[in-house]
């Protein structure tokens, strides 16, 4: 019985000492994952820093990049509008030297010919008109500014001694803005400058025209109704339908205008066109005070690549988009005097930017031209000459 107990006491304790040291085994490895997780905790938060840290430092450097990238956008439209600028000033100082003639005439027979049209003409001229200018080329340009969309109009008042612009911004619309001076208007954001003409009627095209305190335009819509609306008191003072059937688009190139009104030193006119001579250009002289018309012509002018026209001294000019680069030319002249042909018309070329020329508009006091070219205002100086000046 004692060696029993003794066996059995023995392997009681190799138990126990077995189970103690498994239980430290078990307490080691324990405590090993647990140092393992401690260090997995702690990496797994220097990495968050790490990565938060690397988070900001990008956003800062993007922030960096995108005020650079605006910066460098800035410039390149700066430079773009620069390099346009001389391309244009460029285009225009091509025009003013033109090549000489290569054929000889005899002086005294050009003589003996422009005496013989004067005389023939004499009389219908001194009925028709008293004006005797004729356009010899252009002195200058500037581009004042850019407003509004790639079609409009905008005028001074040529019997008006205020100075004031007016602006049709596209070619549909109901809104006239009103700037008090050329100033005012190059120095305004967009129109904050301008006093907002809300019209009875919203107009069509871009021919439309300011004179003796009046602007007057096309009514929106197939009557081709012309407004004549009163500037002091913002009333229409009255309104005709044009007298003309079948109309079609006066310009190619300008399919929203259908009439095109023009001043001159003697008054009001109206370019158009219809179906009855659906190829050449037709004109209208008007009364400004009652919108008859006092007298029509049909002009040899043809309408394809046609981008506008206008008129000095009862003689319309119409400017066409060239195959040359950047440039439009007057191609066709007809004078109701008949004193003035093509054959008798200088070279004359308008710088342009991209497509062509949405308006043209004559002012005789100034004898400048207010030009509308995909969105920028340009004026252009003109240098006149007598008409069958030799």
């Amino acid at each position: 019985m004692a060696l029993r107990a003794l066996c059995l006491l023995t392997a009681l304790t190799l138990a126990c000492a077995q189970h103690q040291t498994l239980m430290e085994y078990i307490e080691r490895r324990i405590l090993s994952i647990e140092d393992r997780i401690s260090a997995w905790h702690d990496n797994t938060n220097r990495y968050a820093v790490e990565l938060r840290e690397f988070k900001q430092q990008i956003v800062a450097l993007m922030e960096t990049l995108e005020k650079e990238r605006q910066g460098l956008r800035s410039e390149l439209d700066n430079t773009n509008t620069r390099v346009e600028r001389m391309e244009r000033e460029l285009d225009f100082l091509e025009t003013q030297n033109h090549a000489p003639p290569c054929v000889e005439v005899d002086d005294k027979l050009v003589e003996q010919q422009v005496r013989k049209v004067k005389e023939k003409n004499k009389a219908k001229y001194e009925r028709l008109t008293d004006c005797r200018d004729m356009i010899s080329s252009i002195k200058s340009m500037k581009i004042l500014k850019r407003l509004g969309g790639a079609t409009g109009m905008w005028a001074k008042d040529p019997v008006a001694q205020s100075g004031e612009i007016y602006v049709f911004n596209n070619s549909s619309g109901d809104t006239l803005h009103h700037f008090k001076t050329v100033r005012d208007f190059a120095a305004s954001a967009g129109t904050s400058r301008a006093k907002k003409i809300k019209l009875p009627f919203p107009w069509g095209g871009t021919g439309h025209t300011v004179y003796d305190g009046h602007v007057y335009y096309v009514k929106e819509g197939q009557d081709f109704q012309v407004i004549k609306y009163n500037l002091k008191n913002e009333t229409v003072v009255d309104s005709v339908v044009f007298p003309a059937e079948e109309q079609v688009p006066v310009y190619g190139l300008s399919p929203e205008t259908f009439i095109d009104l023009a001043v001159d030193e003697e008054g009001l006119w109206a370019i158009y066109a219809t179906k009855e001579n659906e190829k050449n250009i037709c004109l209208a002289k008007m009364d400004p005070k009652t919108l008859a018309i006092e007298e029509m012509w049909d002009t040899p002018c043809p309408r394809e690549n046609a981008e506008a026209a206008f008129v000095i001294c009862g003689t319309v000019y119409v400017v066409y988009n060239t195959k040359l680069p950047s440039r439009s030319r007057v191609q066709c002249v007809f004078d109701v005097s008949d004193m003035v042909t093509n054959d008798d018309a200088p070279l004359v070329y308008f710088p342009r930017r991209y497509s062509s020329h949405a308006s043209l508009k004559y002012n005789p006091r100034e004898r400048q031209i207010y030009a509308w070219d995909d969105g920028y205002q340009i004026l252009y100086k003109l240098v006149l000459k007598k008409k069958l000046e030799v």
